[in-house]
């Protein structure tokens, strides 16, 4: 969901961007850069990229409400949450410059789509560990499959929340036309992540930092 400027307030976009700003700032400070590995930020700076390419297959038919892929859930499995929250900023910050979204609705559309998004990513891993036990397919389909379908549909119901609630559109056109195909559209992404994080975890599991093979492959170390 691209939210457009011209759909709320100015006081709301305002605020959209200091807040954005500053939990951006609190992300930037939470990593530890000396520590990452190498190859870890190798992927991270191409996983941004890919990001780009899903959020620009997008389509829509009114504006502030498109339809694309998120990749939220995969990059927060990647590399954890606040190198996920930077890298899907990044994201954004690309397609503004590029001219495919408002620079001034930036902070809201960061706010509104991949900050929740990264959070129930983020919570559902946490809750998995806690209370299921620490089985690969469980790792695979629970945080990926089922968090990443989550993920989107969580961030679609804000973004339709926000556009409620701001007047740009009825609520019964939101919540019975728009809110169907994101949950359409939810099982696209619960695919492609659930698909990919269990490519990555097989073949490259030095990326996936939240994969730990010890405690998923009992010890058995995978392919570097």
């Amino acid at each position: 969901m691209d939210l457009s400027a011209s759909l709320f307030p100015g006081w709301a976009l305002w605020l959209g961007c200091v807040l954005a700003a500053a939990l951006l700032a609190l992300a930037a400070l939470r990593v530890r850069w000396r520590a990452l590995d190498p190859a870890a930020l190798n992927a991270w700076m191409g996983a941004c990229v890919l990001d780009l390419a899903l959020w620009l297959l997008r389509g829509g038919l009114q504006p502030g409400l498109s339809f694309h892929l998120l990749g939220a859930a995969l990059l927060t499995l990647m590399m954890g949450p606040w190198l996920a929250l930077l890298a899907l900023a990044v994201a954004q910050l690309a397609l503004a410059a590029a001219g495919h979204a408002d620079w001034a609705a930036l902070g809201l559309n960061w706010l509104l789509t991949p900050l929740p998004a990264v959070a129930v990513t983020a919570g559902m891993l946490e809750l998995a560990r806690r209370r299921l036990p620490a089985h690969f397919f469980i790792y695979v389909f629970v945080n990926g499959f089922l968090a990443g379908g989550a993920s989107l549909l969580t961030a679609a119901l804000c973004g339709v929340l926000a556009l409620g609630a701001a007047g740009a559109y009825p609520w019964d056109g939101l919540l019975g036309e728009a809110l169907p195909y994101y949950f359409l559209l939810s099982w696209s992404e619960a695919f492609t992540t659930g698909l990919l994080l269990a490519v990555l975890t097989v073949y490259k599991p030095r990326w996936v930092s939240t994969f730990d093979d010890g405690r998923y492959l009992g010890g058995k170390p995978g392919p570097s």
